[in-house]
């Protein structure tokens, strides 16, 4: 079946996860558009998103502007696009660049619109211990994450789920439900719904002392706060000795009978530890 020409927007590896899907069910892009190079580990070495990566290994056309400028969007053009894909891309698409698409631009976003627009759609969920999300599909408009939803799929959230797990099941189901609304939206016989603004909710980026911990405050907060930011940017409780603080890194946690319990940990200066040996050493939570 031959498909309409489409131009891929993405960067992070929920990106690359989608666009693999996509290639897969016979869907691939005349051009992808990512990120530029960015620096990461500690040497801090220039790297490429990992949509990049896998787009140029399979020898599809790669561009990585610095801003969506005029000149980018004529370079753009030049592939003859009917129409995009946008699933995190990392910028705000210029409202010329998506008019200059005929059949617009589809984006992927991991809540169920209106709810969670916005940077952490799977973080904030969880964070405020939602039992169900999912993924909707919308036709994106110059207001965030404001457009048409094309379609959605609920999602049960597990109990013991954390950002990176529940992230991984959103990414493959809403890859698939993309795929399958493809073939009405090229044909243009996919009607969308108006999103009601009153019923709008946002997330927004994440910050490091959003996931600071307090092991005297309410467990189930804890336990919250440690499933959506446990991936990034991680999260951290204080300790006391005497007159000494001491900041620990949490790396595994439980949650059984309303008792939130560190498990492995990471104390300031210090190497992974079980977090009843460090308690063993006269640290005590503050």
């Amino acid at each position: 079946m031959t498909h309409k020409s489409f131009v891929f927007f993405g960067t992070p590896a929920v990106a690359r996860d989608t666009l693999a899907l996509l290639v897969e069910a016979g869907y691939v892009p005349s051009l992808v558009v990512t990120s530029p190079d960015a620096p990461k580990g500690r040497g801090l070495t220039l790297t490429p998103s990992e949509t990049n990566v896998w787009a140029s290994e399979r020898g599809l056309p790669v561009l990585t502007p610095e801003k969506l400028t005029a000149s980018v969007r004529e370079e753009i053009s030049k592939y003859g696009a009917e129409y995009a894909i946008v699933v995190a891309y990392g910028k705000l698409l210029t409202q010329p660049l998506i008019d200059s698409f005929p059949q617009g631009v589809l984006n992927v976003h991991y809540s169920l619109l209106p709810a969670y627009r916005g940077a952490s759609p799977v973080e904030t969920a969880l964070l405020n211990g939602e039992t169900e999300t999912g993924v909707s599909v919308q036709k994106m408009v110059l207001k965030l994450d404001a457009g048409e939803v094309l379609g959605t799929e609920k999602v049960a959230i597990l109990p013991t789920e954390t950002t990176k797990e529940l992230r991984a099941r959103l990414v493959i189901i809403g890859a698939r439900l993309l795929v399958s609304l493809l073939p009405d939206f090229e044909s243009g016989s996919l009607v969308g719904t108006v999103q009601d603004e009153t019923l709008a909710t946002f997330s927004g980026k994440l910050r490091k002392e959003d996931g600071r911990l307090s092991l005297l405050g309410d467990p189930k907060q804890n336990w919250n706060i440690y499933r959506a930011f446990a991936e990034s940017p991680g999260t951290h409780f204080f300790m006391s000795k005497e007159d000494k603080q001491l900041r620990v890194k949490l790396l595994s946690a439980v949650f059984e009978n309303n008792v939130f319990t560190p498990v492995r940990v990471v104390p300031e200066g210090k190497k992974e530890m079980a977090y009843q040996d460090l308690l063993h050493t006269g640290w005590i939570p503050n």
